[in-house]
């Protein structure tokens, strides 16, 4: 039962972590990140951070592979925020 819940909470988790994907999308599409909030990313970012280590600690790949893969997709979010920003709103 248990490894059924580890596998539901790890997917669930990925497509968590991937989230930030549709403010991705949304950037791109409006070609502006003006409104969007980099503290936001900050902290989700330290959270998989947190998470990623606790869950090497006790390896656990449904903390693991979620963690990696925010990690991954709140970079890269960053990096389109900070790509589509103007001088102004930096």
């Amino acid at each position: 039962m248990s490894d059924s819940i580890a596998v539901v909470a790890g997917t669930w988790g990925v497509v968590m972590a991937a989230a930030p994907l549709l403010q991705i999308w949304r950037i791109f599409a409006r070609r502006s990140s003006a409104d969007i909030s980099l503290p936001y990313f900050g902290v989700l970012l330290i959270g998989f951070v947190i998470w990623l280590a606790y869950g090497l600690s006790i390896a656990n790949p449904a903390l693991i592979v979620p963690n990696v893969v925010g990690i991954l997709v709140g970079l890269a979010a960053v990096a389109v925020v900070l790509r589509f920003r103007t001088p102004a709103t930096r």
